[in-house]
């Protein structure tokens, strides 16, 4: 635990706005018209990506550029249009939301992750970006919330050394089901061992000729975690 104490020094991080993040393998930029049709195109390959959104799938580009205009075009949620550098081409989006300067806080979501850019180095990359951005630009506190039936985004929060904090029961109404929502954060002070567990990992010479991983990111980022998600594995 963190604790009650006096925070002297304490000064609200600015509010985000980066136009463009780079990494070795991702390429983030604010989501706008431009993004669309790749994005459409490429989220077209599976409709169970929309699963666990309050949106979609979408079959009609007019449709989803029309969600996007209406949707992921304001400063919270603060979307990003993600392109993997290996194929280039926009593959998926993520986003900041409830966004909160005087508390330190900001939160990551409304990651789709088109099933060209699931698994690769430049999905990892992207939030590896993303909280690069927020922990240096002063923030405390980085939060991931998900559907607690989404077994696949609580061990990719996880995985990325984000540590389990619980489950809100009844927490919201989705597509006319419930949803239970699991929290996982990460704070200022994991960001050193956390931003050398992705530097590691997303070092070339972690990877063979095939392109397999050495170290899994899993194995650098556990040390790391305050509690461990009991419904990750």
């Amino acid at each position: 635990m963190t604790g009650d104490r006096p925070l002297a020094d304490w000064v609200p991080p600015p509010a985000p706005g980066p136009e463009a993040m780079e990494g070795r393998y991702a390429r983030l930029e604010r989501l706008g018209p431009r993004h669309a049709s790749a994005l459409f195109a490429a989220n077209r390959a599976d409709d169970r990506i929309w699963d666990y959104l309050p949106y979609g799938p979408f079959h009609r580009l007019e449709d989803y550029a029309r969600w996007m205009a209406e949707t992921a075009s304001g400063k919270d949620p603060m979307f990003y249009a993600i392109r993997n550098l290996d194929t280039g081409a926009w593959e998926g989006v993520a986003s900041w939301l409830r966004i909160t300067p005087a508390a330190g806080s900001i939160e990551v979501g409304h990651i789709c992750y088109s099933p060209a850019l699931q698994g690769t180095r430049a999905a990892t990359e992207a939030m590896a970006l993303m909280m690069g951005w927020a922990f240096g630009a002063g923030y405390r506190r980085y939060e991931w919330k998900c559907n607690a039936a989404n077994r696949p985004s609580r061990r990719a929060a996880e995985r990325l050394g984000l540590s389990y904090e619980g489950v809100f029961r009844q927490a919201a109404v989705v597509k006319g089901r419930n949803r239970d929502t699991a929290w996982f954060a990460a704070i200022d002070a994991e960001w050193p061992a956390l931003s050398a567990a992705f530097e590691a990992w997303l070092d070339p010479g972690n990877f063979d000729a095939d392109g397999r991983q050495r170290r899994s990111l899993s194995s650098l980022t556990a040390p790391i975690l305050a509690a461990r998600d009991p419904a990750a594995g």
